[in-house]
């Protein structure tokens, strides 16, 4: 997938998590949470600018995806205790940070599952290939398609999460 493509199932995937955490009263983290994963949403690509790193290799994987939700969940944990937050708001916060940081990538990744070229998301356990095989890529109407579903969806979730 482009770009395009990408942030719409980073979307897509945000939604039902926006809609939670809106319930639960948290529109700052609502926020945060689908700024960081559109912002994140082309992370597992930059193998593209790595020499020695193939194409959806390792970055395109559940390892590649815990990794990151380690380094989010880390990064928030230190800023809440830095910030004279309690052990266990800490703890939530670091918990929120690694959802956050998974969840992006298993966005990307569910994004090129639906590409004919797949992935390897079991490296390096397994190198057996998933596809969908729906459409390339570079497939303007299907990365213009998502986008927009995803749109969608992030608009039903705020406005149903008013009328809940």
């Amino acid at each position: 997938m482009y770009r395009t493509g990408h942030w719409g199932v980073s979307l897509l995937v945000f939604a039902p998590f926006g809609f939670a955490l809106l319930q639960a009263g948290y529109p700052e983290l609502t926020f945060v949470a689908g700024a960081v994963m559109c912002w994140l949403a082309m992370l597992p690509d930059y193998d593209m600018r790595v020499p020695g790193l193939s194409h959806r290799g390792p970055t395109h994987t559940l390892l590649f995806a815990v990794l990151v939700g380690g380094v989010g969940g880390g990064g928030a944990y230190l800023l809440a205790s830095n910030a004279g937050q309690t052990d266990s708001t800490a703890v939530m916060v670091g918990a929120f940070g690694f959802a956050v940081g998974t969840l992006t990538i298993v966005a990307h990744l569910l994004g090129d599952v639906l590409t004919p070229a797949g992935i390897r998301p079991l490296w390096p356990v397994s190198s057996r290939k998933f596809t969908l095989s729906l459409w390339t890529a570079d497939n303007t109407i299907a990365n213009h398609g998502l986008f927009a579903l995803g749109l969608f969806a992030v608009a039903a979730a705020t406005y149903l999460s008013v009328l809940v």
